[in-house]
């Protein structure tokens, strides 16, 4: 499994290369720039911030001198905020995001597995048709109609929670609701549909012959073997709450990289959609290989390495 790890983590600067040169050259070669305005400025002033910039060399050239900077953990300094580090940006709004990302996972874990088992268990009762609806209604709802329905009821005429911010627990409350109900329902589908497969397959007929409890079936043999398409999916799912949260973030305010990547794209602000793109891509990619880690946990019989036997 070492073995494994390392080549993964070894191939993690060719695929970042890969995305930061996309992103560089199409940011580039796309209509506009990040000083057009509708005022144009004088030709001094527009040369000075191009030769600041160094947006008056060569594309190539260009891209060859962040790679270097970004080597030595330079990401340059943002164009929006004047003479603030990407770095900093970066630093102040990803805990803020991957705590928002982090509360909805777990909130979509901790409801949706116990849900998926509980309708598994109570299959075609009214229990489970119940919890089919809720699931199938998270899956079809937007995010942006998710969370204005929770700050029409919860916010403005409950009265419960702010409408926005991000200043304190009450202020948390509606975002991760928000981020948190597509996922819910996904992992609440799947759940169902593998608790249901393993109920009906041999080993569990074996252990009900056995005289062990339903308790005891379902908790200790059935789930372990439903968790596996779960973590199979942890990956996408913490790729759909990353980019998901572009869209709360903007919605709920929070100063968190969602709303600073958006408001970057629009800007044209090239050194600050450079960096937030490639945090994204290093979490995806740690987050995909913490998946395949924990299936290999949950399912011995997966093989990193050619095993043996195998033809």
């Amino acid at each position: 499994m070492l073995t494994y790890v390392i080549r993964r983590l070894a191939t993690i600067p060719l695929i970042l290369l890969t995305l930061a040169s996309l992103i560089f050259f199409l940011l580039r070669f796309v209509p506009g720039g990040p000083f057009d305005t509708e005022q144009a400025w004088p030709p001094e002033i527009q040369a000075n911030i191009a030769h600041r910039y160094e947006l008056d060399l060569p594309v190539s050239t260009q891209f060859f001198h962040w790679c270097t900077a970004a080597i030595q953990g330079d990401l340059k300094e943002s164009f929006q905020y004047l003479d603030t580090p990407v770095s900093k940006i970066i630093a102040t709004s990803l805990p803020i995001s991957m705590a928002l990302g982090a509360s909805a996972l777990l909130l979509a874990l901790g409801f949706g597995i116990p849900m998926g088992c509980l309708s598994a268990w109570k299959q075609n009762t009214w229990i489970d048709r119940l919890a089919v609806l809720f699931a199938v209604t998270g899956l079809s709802l937007p995010s942006y109609l998710a969370a204005s329905l929770l700050i029409l009821v919860f916010s403005l005429q409950l009265g419960w929670f702010p409408p926005a911010l991000w200043e304190g627990p009450s202020s948390w409350v509606l975002p991760i609701l928000t981020l948190s109900v597509r996922p819910l329902g996904i992992v609440a589908r799947l759940t169902r549909s593998s608790m249901i497969e393993a109920l009906n397959s041999d080993y569990i007929r074996t252990a009900t012959s056995k005289g062990l409890g339903p308790m005891s079936i379902h908790l200790k043999h059935a789930l372990k073997n439903s968790l596996i398409p779960i973590i199979t999916l942890m990956g996408p799912i913490s790729a759909n709450l990353i980019t998901g949260s572009f869209l709360v973030e903007v919605i709920f305010q929070i100063p968190g990289m969602g709303k600073h990547f958006t408001q970057a794209v629009l800007n044209r602000d090239y050194p600050l959609v450079m960096g937030v793109a490639l945090t994204y891509g290093v979490i995806l990619i740690l987050s995909n290989l913490l998946a395949d880690l924990l299936c290999a946990w949950a399912d011995p019989r997966i093989c990193f390495a050619p095993c043996k036997g195998a033809g």
